[in-house]
């Protein structure tokens, strides 16, 4: 992971300054910019591994800068954030962040956030040996081509959406903790309610008829998760 290039769009100085120092430190390679228009054009000159970005900058809403990013790369953001309460709005808007990181925060937790999410993005990008196309409860997920259909008719899912998919779907019919799944997903220890459950109701938007009755992605209550061998019913 030497020299590879983080883009930090953050504009307060303080914080920007110390993340950029520990990146440095850590290895990286860094660029500041302050403003969202500098940090787009920043993101195509610096060609980034990830990017970390503020939610408010003072030009452009941290949620429009994610979404041109999303649609044009698959780069990595990990999102900044000062109020607890927009936490839900980063995961809810499926905006396409791949983290999330609120303010104050320890510069060196971020700089594990940020090797735990390019380790996810590396390991996403290279398919597990043997199959590499995954079917269950009328899904079929391939891994190569980052495709997912249901009932044969493609879906469009987040990064996170896809992994998280991915995750469950190589263990078929086997319940998988919280715990467990949030160090697979997202790289890291400390299961977060907040940040999984929203993920998986997401998720549950774009493969299941009825979300609020799902038959494919099973909540196992007091432990974890499951995705159906075969749809019930």
């Amino acid at each position: 992971m030497p020299d590879q290039r983080i883009l930090i769009i953050e504009d307060d100085p303080g914080a920007a300054d110390a993340v950029a120092e520990k990146a440095k430190l850590a290895g990286f390679q860094t660029h500041i910019e302050s403003t969202g228009m500098g940090g787009l054009s920043a993101f195509e000159r610096f060609e980034p591994a990830l990017v970390v970005l503020d939610l408010t900058l003072p030009d452009m809403d941290g949620v429009e800068i994610c979404r041109t990013i999303r649609g044009k790369s698959r780069v990595p953001v990990i999102m900044l954030t000062a109020k607890v309460e927009e936490v839900d709005r980063i995961i809810g808007l499926e905006m396409g962040a791949d983290d999330y990181v609120t303010k104050p925060f320890s510069p060196k937790e971020l700089i594990s956030r940020i090797r735990a999410v390019l380790r996810r993005t590396e390991e996403g990008t290279i398919p597990t040996p043997g199959e590499t196309t995954h079917t269950a409860a009328g899904m079929e997920l391939d891994e190569r081509r980052h495709e997912v259909t249901v009932n044969g008719k493609q879906v469009q899912l987040t990064p996170i959406e896809f992994k998280l998919l991915l995750t469950l779907m190589r263990h078929a019919g086997q319940v998988m903790s919280r715990e467990r799944l949030t160090e697979r997903v997202w790289g890291y220890e400390g299961y977060s309610s907040n940040l999984l459950e929203i993920h998986i109701g997401n998720l549950r938007k774009k493969i299941e008829e009825d979300p609020r009755h799902p038959r494919r992605l099973i909540t196992v209550r007091g432990y974890g998760y499951k995705i159906m061998r075969e749809v019930n019913g």
